[in-house]
């Protein structure tokens, strides 16, 4: 991942695993975007807590104005349907 840089760290503890792939795969479809899931750092297993601790996203420095938006977009998307539940920003 070189001439990447790390722009974006999501989290939001009660989103599902499931729902945090969804959102990476669509990220992952934008030109110049990656987005990955960040690994759960509690030792100890919460029902009601996510099995991830978040999301990243890179940018490519050649992405342009309409992926970042897209971007912006897909976040909007998944904060409207998930309700309260999401803080994803």
């Amino acid at each position: 991942m070189e001439n990447q840089q790390l722009k974006s760290q999501l989290a939001c503890p009660g989103l599902s695993l499931a729902v945090y792939r969804e959102v990476v795969a669509h990220l992952r479809q934008v030109d110049g975007v990656d987005a990955g899931l960040i690994p759960q750092a509690s030792q100890q297993f919460d029902y009601y807590q996510s099995q991830v601790g978040g999301l990243w996203i890179d940018y490519a420095d050649a992405c342009d104005v309409v992926s970042r938006e897209r971007v912006q977009q897909i976040l909007a998307h998944y904060q409207i349907h998930q309700g309260d539940r999401s803080q994803l920003k």
